[in-house]
């Protein structure tokens, strides 16, 4: 792909075949975070495809594993695996599972109960710090996974050890399963909450490349939180900000019309 917003466009476009032909959920809580895969693949993380592997690479570790169509799709397109792979989503015998699995080259670490994936980030941070490493973690939360104690248990322990290789990203669509996160378990003021257990804490529009770019290019002397405003189910305009689409997949006239909008979307 030339450049980030590209590969955005026609992530969302992957995400929406795969969730119709595999008839599985989570469409809209991977089309919200397609811009922070984008920017970070594409233009951030110092990660080879050809050398998956590699000791020194950075890490992303997608803790809100409901979104594997999105982290599939753009491990596929920046060339982790072929794009063909992608219409054996959550099909019998493959890799591709529906919520983010290792053994997919590309990534990290299995994800799927909520909580799990920060703690991981930590010590992964951690471990870069003890080698003298320059490698990154980055480590991408759902708002509504904050609601578990994991979290702010690994909050305090990163500021603790100073971690300034280790960036949280929340994708803060303001939604979680069956309503908002602040009817749910109320999460604001969110920005302060960080702060005050050690973290930087910047707030940007997740859907846009270059405050994305801006702030996840450099690393800082501590722990980094990057709330990252988004809209669930963006670039889909019938299907944003409706928690509907956490749970049903696209018909094939959801298909048809949600494809149509995005490939006009391209070509502006």
């Amino acid at each position: 792909m030339s450049n980030s917003l590209e590969l955005s466009n026609t992530v969302r476009r992957d995400v929406l075949r795969m969730t119709h032909s595999a008839r599985k959920s989570h469409v809209g809580s991977s089309l919200c975070c397609v811009d922070i895969f984008a920017v970070l693949y594409h233009s951030i993380a110092n990660i080879d495809p050809k050398e998956p592997e590699a000791e020194d690479r950075d890490r992303i570790v997608v803790s809100k594993g409901h979104c594997a169509a999105a982290l599939y799709a753009t491990l596929a397109h920046v060339g982790f695996f072929p794009v063909s792979k992608l219409a054996e989503y959550c099909t019998n015998g493959s890799p591709l599972f529906g919520h983010v699995t290792v053994g997919v080259p590309g990534v990290e670490f299995s994800t799927g109960s909520l909580g799990h994936g920060l703690p991981f980030a930590v010590g992964s941070a951690i471990a870069a710090s003890r080698d003298d490493s320059d490698r990154r973690t980055f480590a991408l939360l759902s708002d509504g996974e904050l609601d578990e104690g994991s979290v702010w248990e690994a909050a305090l322990l990163a500021a603790h050890h100073g971690l300034g290789g280790l960036t949280a990203i929340i994708d803060r669509n303001g939604l979680q399963s069956l309503t908002t996160t602040e009817a749910t378990v109320a999460l604001e003021p969110l920005a302060a909450k960080w702060e005050a257990f050690g973290w930087n804490v910047v707030t940007v529009d997740g859907h846009n490349h270059e405050e994305l770019k801006r702030v996840l290019e450099l690393p800082t002397t501590g722990p980094t939180c990057v709330i990252a405003e988004t809209i669930k189910g963006k670039g889909v305009e019938f299907m944003e900000n409706q928690v509907l689409w956490h749970y049903q997949p696209p018909s094939d006239d959801d298909l048809a019309k949600a494809i149509r909008a995005l490939e006009h979307e391209a070509q502006q």
